[in-house]
């Protein structure tokens, strides 16, 4: 049995669970539990799931929290967690029959690696999409690939509990890309190890999305994250500059999108935040 405990975190996919959780107890390692976190579904989530600790012989552990977003679900589940390690997969996603196995066991190869990640099979409404260059995942110093684009899968992730200890857990502030704020706290710091296999199936192109609910204002909330970065957490010169030329960038794309529809104000807000030194002071 692999010590993993797998998180899945749910809103209102109850018909898309069951497979994602059959996808975990067709695995040819065993995982130690697999915990749901329902986040104020309302059709029933969990309820629908065709399977229990019973039927799978594997332990499956159900909590419910009042909705309040992925990065407190994940969170939720981190919090039960027995394992030494943990994988996120996300509801309307699944994994290859052997992705715990390879994975598990290429951490156990490298004790000093935390974090791991795979490679994915993109579909979008049942269609495959190839992955462009500029997406393909890299291994070890994801540093730079971080600031431009959330670079891990959330479903292609195994790490080890310490991780959250010293570096803190999911966001909870934000509603959406809390994936981009996490690998950027541990990446200037940890050497994430890529599994060079498609092991993951991550399933897109739905309106019900968190991606798609915030695809219009998404660049703020990796605003806020760059922002944070530089106030919090201290970094290595070369890091620091990469960080505020990500962070004046974008300001300046975002303010110049929010003057472009009327919002002259939260301009104004991007045009002083871009301009900011971060020489010490708090915001």
């Amino acid at each position: 049995m692999a010590d993993v405990s797998v998180i899945i975190p749910v809103f209102n996919r109850g018909h898309r669970l069951q497979r994602a959780v059959e996808s975990v107890l067709r695995q040819s390692e065993p995982v130690r539990e697999i915990i749901i976190v329902d986040d104020g579904s309302t059709d029933r989530s969990v309820e629908r799931l065709g399977v229990d600790s019973q039927t799978s012989g594997i332990p499956i552990i159900c909590r419910s929290q009042e909705n309040q977003g992925p990065a407190a679900a994940r969170n939720h589940g981190i919090g039960v967690a027995s394992g030494k390690f943990v994988a996120f997969l996300d509801s309307d996603d699944e994994w290859h029959a052997k992705k715990i196995g390879i994975q598990y066991n290429a951490m156990q190869s490298e004790p000093t690696v935390t974090i791991s990640h795979t490679r994915e099979r993109w579909l979008r409404n049942g269609t495959h999409l190839n992955q462009n260059a500029f997406h393909a995942p890299q291994g070890r110093d994801i540093f730079e690939q971080s600031l431009k684009l959330c670079c891990v899968g959330m479903s292609t992730v195994m790490a080890h509990t310490s991780l959250f200890r010293r570096y803190g857990q999911f966001d909870e502030t934000l509603r959406c890309c809390e994936d981009y704020d996490l690998w950027l706290r541990i990446s200037p710091f940890e050497p994430f190890l890529l599994i060079d296999q498609r092991l993951t199936v991550k399933h897109g192109g739905r309106a019900d999305q968190v991606s798609a609910e915030y695809r219009q204002g998404m660049d703020r909330f990796r605003i806020q994250s760059l922002a944070t970065l530089m106030v919090r957490t201290v970094l290595l010169p070369e890091k620091r500059d990469a960080v505020r030329q990500e962070l004046q960038r974008r300001c300046a794309i975002y303010g110049n999108g929010c003057a472009r529809h009327g919002k002259a104000a939260e301009a104004k807000f991007y045009e002083q935040l871009g301009r900011y030194d971060f020489s010490g002071e708090k915001l």
